[in-house]
């Protein structure tokens, strides 16, 4: 039993350093989501590469970033516009990859997601997808670009009872 626990460790020690070379595009596209919602900036914005190239689409004005700097300028825009809409509390949920190709070192995802927030102190929700294109290097999968696509946000209905 020892020996099969030492041999448990070392090939999960083993794997690890590997990993993150190896790891699944989806997996780049949730550590960006979590330091989004987490408001690491530096952590999300590690999650893309900074490309001149880099594209990204969102509903957010102007709705388009494109440049070594995109990522950098959408943040700025967001939090902009969130506080002119009296928006708080955001945070992006998503689901397994409704759709994923990959090629080589390129990648295609789409995901659905559950973007909540408050604006103006009620909950609002909104259902959508990301579209993803990640490019992978030696250190792993890197966001090359991305697309917001959703409908208009809704108030959280209040659950049966309660006002």
């Amino acid at each position: 039993m020892r020996e099969l626990m030492i041999a448990v460790a070392c090939l999960v020690l083993g794997t690890s350093a590997a990993g993150a070379a190896d790891e699944k595009p989806v997996a780049t596209i949730q550590k960006f989501i979590d330091a989004f919602n987490n408001g690491d900036v530096a952590g999300a914005a590690a999650t893309h590469s900074a490309t001149p190239d880099l594209a990204i689409v969102d509903e957010v004005p102007p709705y388009l970033w494109q440049g070594a700097q995109a990522f950098q300028s959408w943040v700025a825009d967001l939090d902009s516009d969130s506080k002119k809409n009296g928006i708080s509390d955001q945070n992006v949920t998503i689901g397994p990859a409704t759709r994923g190709l990959v090629s080589g070192d390129r990648a295609y995802v789409i995901v659905p997601t559950v973007y909540t927030f408050k604006q103006a102190g009620k909950p609002m929700s909104e259902k959508a997808q990301m579209t993803v294109v990640l490019t992978k290097d030696a250190g792993g999968w890197l966001i090359h670009g991305w697309t917001w696509t959703g409908p208009n946000p809704k108030p959280v209905a209040a659950p049966a009872g309660k006002p």
